[in-house]
This record gives C-alpha cells, sequence and structure tokens, in this order.
C-alpha cells in the first residue's frame, strides 16, 4: 500500500535524487531543475507551493510531484516522478489526483505544466486528467517542447 503525504524536509534527499534519476535519464536536466532540487523548501514551500511524496509500506520515497506557484490563480504541477521499481501500479496516478484536488482546494483556476514529447506516458496521464496542449513558447525549460494546461 502506498500512501501519499506531506513533503518535509527530511525528505529532501529522496526528493532530489528521485527527481534527478529520471531528468538525467531522459537528458533533461536544466539549471532551473537543480535550482528547484537544491532548494525545494525555498523555490517551492516559502513561495506559496506543494510538495507530495509517495511513500513504500517500508516507508521508502518512491514518487513525487510539486505544486509550485506561478501567479495569482495559476500553478504549475512539477517534479512529478516515481522510481523506476514502482512504475505501472498508479502511484503517478495517486499523486496527480492529490494535486489537483489541492488546486482546487486552494481555488487555482489554471494548472499548467512543462514536459518534453519524448515522455509519451506521462502526456498521456495528464491528457487522460484533462490537461490540454497549448503553445509552449514562453517554456523557462530550452528541453520542454511541451506545455499542457488545466482549466478550472
Amino acid at each position: 500500500m502506498v500512501r501519499i503525504i506531506d513533503y518535509e524536509t527530511r525528505y529532501e534527499d529522496e526528493f532530489r535524487q528521485l527527481n534527478r534519476d529520471w531528468l538525467e535519464q531522459y537528458d533533461l536536466m536544466e539549471s532551473h531543475d537543480l535550482k528547484v532540487l537544491n532548494d525545494p523548501q525555498g523555490t517551492i514551500l516559502d513561495a506559496g507551493g506543494y510538495i507530495y511524496l509517495a511513500i513504500s509500506v517500508d516507508d521508502k520515497i518512491i514518487g513525487s510531484a510539486a505544486l509550485m506557484r506561478a501567479e495569482e490563480g495559476e500553478y504549475e504541477l512539477a517534479k512529478m516522478a516515481v522510481s523506476p521499481d514502482f512504475q505501472g501500479r498508479g502511484i503517478s496516478k495517486q499523486l496527480i489526483e492529490k494535486c489537483i484536488q489541492k488546486a482546487q482546494e486552494i481555488g487555482v483556476r489554471k494548472l499548467m505544466l512543462y514536459s518534453n514529447s519524448r515522455l509519451e506516458k506521462a502526456l498521456n496521464l495528464y491528457s487522460r486528467y484533462g490537461f490540454r496542449h497549448v503553445s509552449a513558447v514562453d517554456s523557462p525549460f530550452v528541453t520542454a517542447d511541451v506545455k499542457m494546461e488545466l482549466q478550472f
């Protein structure tokens, strides 16, 4: 049984490594990612965002997702990751549902995300939850050729 919990600083190393692993696997690591991963408290939480972690029955962090405040009423779904050993078990669905639920609770009008067209499984997941493709011309990431939005 996997639980979704709120981020705690004691899990900072696990959060960082989980995201570094997949970003490096796809050669998508950028300086913006490093800034966020090296200071999740300052770049996400202190800025009005949220981080959720998936934790296994043996208390291992196996997934993450974050809501990063972009501007009033708009948040970015970011740092979505699931450990390879636990993929295909619905953990990413639990994480995205938690993020969407929180976004609705706090009155978010628009949830957006940046991704890469090579991440087909992730893009399909986002589409199933109502995210729609929009122009990625304003992407803060060099490697992000996809932007999707979910309007509430």
